[in-house]
């Protein structure tokens, strides 16, 4: 076992026995980690509410083996702009879901961990927006090496030129997509994802649910 500082942001909590948690988090350094948080469920002074979802933390680790053990986590941010809402609560673990089925365990990509970041901080801060979880969508794709081809067939030219922007710009709220084109923008990227997956998204069909 080794002692290990890292930056995450957690995707996914699992309750472990009858105290202890599973805590999977996308760290700037190490990438995905799964850590079990002894006594989490009992004890609420000892992460002091940090091990919420989508929370933005300060970790301290002890690494080796299939799980890590978090011995610490301090709050940087738990995004409450993100709580408050519905739709901002699914594009969140739109977002994570995405980040946690589609990395492989310890491999960094801090590209993909400021995208992830960046998602979050803008849906703490602005209304949530049907263009901006696309944007996450597509930039997600291109650094993790899927990047769809927008040549095919069954998209408008005025789509593939707003996703091409989208990958281009780098900045939240910089692309807007018509309603329909939204629309086309999904047939391009659903598919593009799912070839990745082995089951459906539930963050996606609870997104379908509020209405976003």
């Amino acid at each position: 076992m080794r002692k290990a500082e890292a930056e995450g942001i957690v995707l996914r909590l699992t309750d472990f026995g009858e105290a202890d948690r599973i805590v999977t988090f996308f760290t700037l350094e190490q990438g995905k980690l799964q850590g079990v948080a002894r006594g989490a469920k009992r004890s609420k002074k000892r992460f002091a509410g940090a091990l919420e979802a989508f929370a933005h933390l300060k970790l301290q680790l002890q690494l080796g083996g299939s799980l890590a053990t978090l011995s610490s986590a301090d709050i940087v941010s738990i995004f409450p702009g993100i709580r408050a809402d519905l739709v901002k609560i699914g594009c969140a673990a739109y977002a994570c879901e995405l980040v946690e089925r589609l990395t492989p365990d310890e491999e960094p990509a801090p590209r993909l961990f400021r995208l992830l970041y960046c998602y979050l901080e803008r849906l703490d801060q602005a209304p949530p927006s049907p263009s901006d979880r696309r944007f996450f969508a597509v930039n997600l794709l291109k650094i993790l090496g899927y990047q769809p081809d927008l040549r095919v067939r069954g998209i408008s030219e005025e789509t593939a030129r707003l996703l091409a922007l989208a990958m281009q710009t780098g900045r939240f709220g910089a692309i807007s997509f018509p309603e329909p084109l939204l629309r086309e923008a999904d047939l391009l990227l659903n598919p593009a994802i799912d070839l990745h997956l082995d089951r459906e998204l539930r963050s996606l069909a609870f997104l379908k649910e509020v209405g976003g």
